[in-house]
């Protein structure tokens, strides 16, 4: 059987896999990454408030916080150097009342510990200079200038384009159904459904063999000395010396696969309204609502292409009844229960807000890391314990986000040779949850919520130094860090729209009417490498069915396009 040898592969394309790829390229390692999905960025990465934290809510002394703080206070520049839009427009937390007040005093204080720059209390007359649509019955604020957002879209592919670019394998459809241990390390497995289907960075089929460089891969091996991987008894097999597990809401199951389970993800959900940019201006920075009772507050967001953002509600996550696990797009659909009380908090909070303008709903998932307990394999009535595939996975009684799991269970995860029955303890785990082994080269984020974005860089590049330790690996010195922006003709000036229309005329027919996407845009889209294969793809890539006709204008064009460029 011919297999395909790396040195690490990273299983997951979402914001933490994407950017664990780009930090590996940084040494001189062959890096895959495996993403079950027909694309990048579909699973909890593609829903979210698109916020850069600054640092103010994480405990003293932690990693999140740490790496929160160092995170946002580079953003721009990591963003520059994507070639990523963000608008740094600073964030204000309001109250209503004097207890939400002391909640506010408290954040100040924690974030001029963990080294927030900036950080100051706003009187009401203050909060209402600077955003005078929030409700005249504002009581005080916080403000945080190195608040911002980002498009988690833009920012996931970029970060992928930039691994692929430098030397990086992204393939697509490629879900890691088995992980075993070799002499060298670990044996990664896609089965035939998954591999026959899968799609390189450049957007092609690997039974082509086309790689990220979109060279073909028969070459590219035959010169390097590697082998191709094929598909041998249904089974495209990966040898590989080291492996990242960023795989979301799978990560836990992805980690017991080779080890015993330590966290086990507890997943919930959230409601979000979309206003178009008609809306635009109403507030202008992040606006957080610190409620007077106990209770989820609101959050507004302005993005960076012009829309408010608003939400998110908290709900329980219904999951898959045969694995027991969250379906791929579960949770993502809407309540109206959530949506009502978005517009109930919206009425309290910013009256005035043009709730008429919304072109768009939402729903998006969090996962929430608990530390398990082992259980004796026989109950009290003598039947087997529950295994581990059917645990029950809901926030158990009395839980609690002050918990947290001990860095000699994170850090010591024992192999596992018989799998014993565990049950979710009431232990939350408070900061980031890295699980490695002392001895094996196998690193999982488990559980990586908000600040997960902000963080994201930080947390792939932590992973990519740990795992150049292990394996001993140089600097890659052909490494690029940046990244051209791509083109977006709306934002143009005209006499540089009238200059590329004269190179490219596929750059003067609109496809979109309502983003001005033209037709060029939706063939870079296609084109990239990674290339979008869908229309949420293209609508990721290019902003095609992101405006108030939500695609009713574009989507027979960017389907034809598709068609042609694709078949």
């Amino acid at each position: 059987m011919t297999r395909k040898n790396y040195d690490v592969i990273v299983i997951g394309g979402g914001l933490l896999g994407c950017f664990a790829a780009r930090n590996l390229a940084r040494y001189d390692l062959r890096v895959a990454l495996l993403e079950k999905r027909e694309d990048l960025c579909m699973g909890m990465s593609r829903a979210n408030t698109a916020i850069v934290y600054s640092g103010c809510d994480t405990k003293p002394g932690t990693l999140k916080t740490a790496m929160c703080v160092d995170a946002s206070q580079g953003f721009e520049g990591l963003c520059a150097e994507l070639g990523v839009r963000y608008s740094k427009c600073g964030s204000i937390m309001i109250c209503f009342g004097e207890r939400g007040a002391g909640v506010l005093r408290k954040k100040l204080e924690q974030g001029t510990r963990n080294g927030v720059r900036g950080a100051r209390m706003l009187t009401r007359e203050e909060v209402l200079e600077l955003e005078p649509n929030v409700s005249a019955d504002v009581y005080a604020g916080l403000y945080v200038p190195d608040t911002g957002t980002v498009m988690p879209w833009e920012l996931c592919l970029a970060a992928a384009e930039n691994a692929a670019r430098n030397g990086v394998d992204i393939n697509l459809n490629a879900k890691a159904d088995n992980i075993s241990r070799s002499s060298g390390g670990y044996i990664v497995e896609v089965r035939a459904e998954h591999a026959a289907a899968g799609a390189s960075a450049s957007g092609q089929d690997t039974a082509a063999g086309v790689s990220a460089s979109g060279q073909d891969t028969a070459a590219d091996a035959s010169a390097s000395g590697q082998d191709i991987p094929v598909k041998a008894a249904g089974v495209t097999v990966y040898n590989t010396k080291a492996v990242v597990n960023c795989a979301g809401l799978n990560a836990d199951v992805v980690l017991e696969k080779v080890f015993e389970p330590v966290v086990r993800i507890v997943p919930d959900a959230g409601d979000y309204y979309v206003l178009d940019t008609k809306a635009q201006g109403f507030i202008r920075h992040v606006i957080f609502h610190e409620p007077e009772e106990k209770g989820k507050g609101l959050t507004l967001v302005p993005t960076v292409e012009g829309n408010i953002l608003v939400g998110p509600t908290e709900r329980k996550l219904v999951m898959d009844a045969a694995e027991n696990i969250p379906a791929d797009d579960a949770g993502f659909e809407t309540t109206l229960e959530g949506l009502e009380s978005l517009r109930s908090l919206v009425a309290e909070v910013v009256p005035g807000l043009p709730m008429e303008h919304v072109i768009r709903s939402f729903g998006a998932v969090r996962p929430n890391p608990f530390e398990v307990d082992y259980i004796s394999q026989k109950s009290a009535h003598g039947d087997e314990a529950a295994q581990l595939t059917n645990v029950e996975r809901s926030i158990p009684e009395g839980g609690t986000p002050e918990g947290g799991i001990s860095d000699n269970a994170l850090q010591n995860c024992a192999a596992s040779k018989e799998k014993r029955a565990v049950t979710i303890s009431n232990r939350s785990v408070n900061d980031f949850s890295i699980i490695e082994s002392e001895d094996e080269a196998f690193i999982s984020f488990i559980g990586v919520k908000t600040p997960g974005l902000t963080c994201a860089n930080e947390l792939g590049r932590y992973a990519a130094d740990r795992i150049a330790e292990k394996l001993d690996a140089l600097p890659n010195v052909k490494y690029d860090s940046h990244r051209l922006a791509q083109v977006r003709v709306n934002e143009m000036p005209f006499n540089e729209r009238e200059a590329l229309v004269r190179r490219d005329p596929a750059y003067g027919r609109i496809v979109c009417r309502c983003r001005g996407v033209t037709e060029g845009e939706v063939l870079d889209a296609i084109r990239a490498a990674p290339g979008a294969v869908t229309l949420d793809g293209v609508k990721h890539r290019a902003g095609t069915g992101l405006g108030r006709c939500q695609g009713g204008f574009c989507t027979q064009h960017v389907l034809e396009l598709l068609v042609s460029e694709l078949y």
